[in-house]
């Protein structure tokens, strides 16, 4: 049984705080060893909406609003997930970014917007710090350690780093690429029927719901009453459409945070930054086709061993699980689906031949 003594807050954080500032050393000297190429730019279709001109665009509700986290350690994903976006959008001059930064890292941030702007100079972007540090003291370890990453949990806190004239997103993490027009999933409807339905994703029913929950949780009634008049199903927080507005007004940040505080003290749930959404948001979710989150393309957390694509029509590709394409491309050991994912790598190869 898993112990429920919680462990020391303050040591915990100094020791993320001491392993943020290796790590990123050694993730900036990397990143001095990646080079980037620039990515063509791509216009509006004669039909697009015309967005006001900066900086208030970055409040239009003509644009597509996406909100990703940015890291080096993840940063030729994200300008792989990013290049995919624009690419496949009708209106790429329409989408603006929102990126999500470690405070932690300032030195690692101005390298990051460097890159961004060399590599796409025309990009509508904006960058947000994140107070990593303070939720690092809510964070319980789970089965794999890249799990918990205090950046992980910055998805939590959006509607707080956002500007508040931001009405609605689309979530993305970096280990993905898109093959059709993100404005597609950004007109996910919310709220059908009167319903104030906060955000949207794929879910899985098929799913073994309750193994993202220990014996602990489900033995306490107080606690597995939680899910009482829901349909709990798993789904996937790398890709979601969000109201932020709804987000603010529910105060979603703290209820989230609560079930962070109880792992603290009972631990209820084993697996990083996902168990949290589903006890708030689980069986109250907008309803996305699959093809938006082929999910799992990473493999499992253990082995990260090559998988197949669900059945169906594909719109979004997701190496979630322990395997990234970019790492098995590198290592010459690629899985067969790694292949759709390396046409948008924009890391300059110091072979790489002009055409």
């Amino acid at each position: 049984m898993a112990s429920t003594h919680a462990p020391n807050s303050s040591a915990f954080i100094r020791f993320c705080l001491i392993l943020l500032v290796s790590t990123d050393a050694a993730a900036i000297t990397a990143h001095h060893q990646q080079h980037f190429k620039q990515a063509p730019k791509f216009y509006n279709s004669p039909t697009c909406a015309t967005i006001v001109p900066e900086p208030t665009d970055t409040c239009s509700d003509e644009a597509v609003h996406v909100a990703m986290t940015l890291d080096i350690t993840y940063l030729r994903g994200s300008m792989a997930a990013i290049f995919s976006v624009l690419q496949h959008s009708s209106c790429p001059e329409n989408v603006v970014f929102h990126f999500v930064t470690a405070a932690s890292r300032a030195s690692s941030s101005l390298l990051l917007n460097r890159t961004l702007s060399n590599s796409f100079p025309y990009l509508n972007f904006q960058i947000y710090p994140f107070n990593d540090l303070q939720v690092a003291g809510l964070i319980s370890t789970s089965i794999r350690s890249a799990l918990d990453c205090p950046l992980n949990y910055a998805r939590n806190y959006l509607a707080n780093l956002l500007p508040s004239c931001v009405r609605k997103i689309v979530y993305l993490d970096s280990d993905l690429v898109l093959v059709d027009d993100i404005a597609k999933l950004a007109a996910t409807p919310l709220g059908i029927d009167n319903n104030d339905t906060v955000l949207a994703a794929p879910e899985y029913c098929n799913a073994n719901f309750s193994a993202y929950f220990t014996p602990s949780f489900w033995s306490n009634p107080s606690l597995s009453l939680t899910f009482a008049g829901r349909r709990p199903c798993y789904f996937n927080t790398g890709v979601m459409v969000i109201d932020l507005q709804r987000w603010r007004a529910g105060d979603y940040t703290r209820k989230i945070e609560e079930w962070m505080e109880l792992q603290k003290r009972m631990r209820i749930y084993e697996l990083g930054s996902l168990p949290p959404f589903l006890l708030v948001f689980a069986g109250n979710i907008g309803p996305v086709d699959h093809r938006w989150n082929q999910h799992g393309l990473g493999g499992d957390n253990f082995r990260g061993l090559c998988r197949d694509l669900h059945p169906g029509p594909v719109s979004l590709l997701h190496w979630s699980g322990k395997g990234k394409p970019w790492a098995r491309l590198d290592a010459n050991r690629p899985c067969p689906l790694d292949a759709l994912w390396a046409p948008y790598d924009l890391l300059q190869t110091p072979f790489a031949l002009e055409a």
